[in-house]
Order: structure tokens, then sequence, then C-alpha cells
């Protein structure tokens, strides 16, 4: 549970302001079709997320537990600073996606933009850490459900009354706290 837990609440902070997020407004703004793009993400996010599970729990095996402890316990700590960078998104790689319709524009969109970004990191590193790559998945699939279905549905007004500033730093606050006691030890389901 603790594993479901905490990659919810990690990947719900790191998604604010991200440039996934970003993508869910100018979606939100461009088709005013919440349901299709909400199932794009959903659909997104879980294909990425498995496959960055996966990866995390490849890792697990392949490691040695002392060097990966130290590795992961590096990676929060970088994603911890990462977080406090804000993102933007280019929206001349989003505009000609409009073509595939709005579910499929979504699911591409957010698949291509999940590649590689901080909340993506942030799952293989947890199922790294928690060797429970499903019930990782499942955190950080909510965690960024979360974070974007409030963004599809009440888009612009919800930009102007979240304090960006704070709510990243709360996330860095987290991803340095997951570093540190990743680095020491604490909450580790592996022998290190």
């Amino acid at each position: 549970m603790e594993a479901f837990l905490v990659s919810t609440g990690v990947v719900a902070l790191a998604e604010i302001g991200d440039k996934t997020q970003l993508l869910a407004f100018v979606l939100a703004t461009r088709f005013k079709r919440p349901l299709p793009i909400i199932a794009g993400i959903l659909a997104a996010t879980l294909i990425n997320h498995a496959l960055a599970g996966a990866l995390g729990a490849w890792l697990m095996s392949l490691i040695d537990p002392a060097a990966l402890r130290w590795g992961l316990g590096l990676s929060f700590l970088a994603m911890a600073a990462w977080t406090l960078v804000p993102d933007t998104l280019d929206a001349e790689k989003t505009s000609s996606l409009g073509r595939y319709g709005v579910f499929m524009t979504t699911l591409i969109a957010f698949f291509l933009a999940e590649m590689g970004d901080k909340t993506q990191l942030a799952t293989v590193a947890l199922a790294a850490k928690y060797t429970l790559p499903v019930a990782v998945v499942a955190g950080t699939t909510l965690g960024m459900m979360i974070a974007n279905v409030p963004a599809v549905l009440i888009g612009d007004r919800l930009l102007k009354r979240v304090p960006m500033k704070v709510v990243q730093r709360v996330a860095a606050i987290l991803f340095a706290v997951l570093g540190v006691a990743t680095i020491v030890g604490a909450g580790f389901s592996f022998d290190a």
C-alpha cells in the first residue's frame, strides 16, 4: 500500500506545472471535449508508466542493491532540483496532431510528452525502489489523473488559483526526502 500511496502523491505533486499538465490545458482549450481527452491521458499514462515500471523492475534485478540505492537516491535528489524548473510546452509540436481526432491526439501527444519526463523517470525509480511495479504504476497513473483531470475540466480557472511555485517547492521537498530516505535505506524493500 505504501508503494501505491507514495507513487500517487509524488506524481500528483510533480505533475503540477509539468509540460504534460500544460498539454492538458492546451488540449482542453483547443478541443473542448473533456471525456476523450481524459481517456487519452489515461491510456497514454497507463502505457507509458507500465513500460517505465517494467524498466524499474528490470533494473532492480540487474544492479547491486547498494549501488541501486545510491543511484535511486541521487536520482530522486536530481528530480527534486528538476521540479523547481518550470516546464514549457512547444505549441508547434502539438499543432499538427489535430488530424487524428481528440482521443488519438491526446494519446499520442501525452505518450510522447511523457517520454523522459520527470514523472516517467520517477515511475522507473519508484518501481525499482519498491519492487512492486503494478502498485507503483497504479499509483503514478492515479497521480497523473489527479493532476490532469482538473486541468482538463476547469482549465484556465485552475491556473489562476493554484500557487504553482508553492506546489513545485512541495514536490521538490518530497523528492528530496525520498532521495535522502533512499540513500540511508529507510523504507527500502530489498536487502542493501
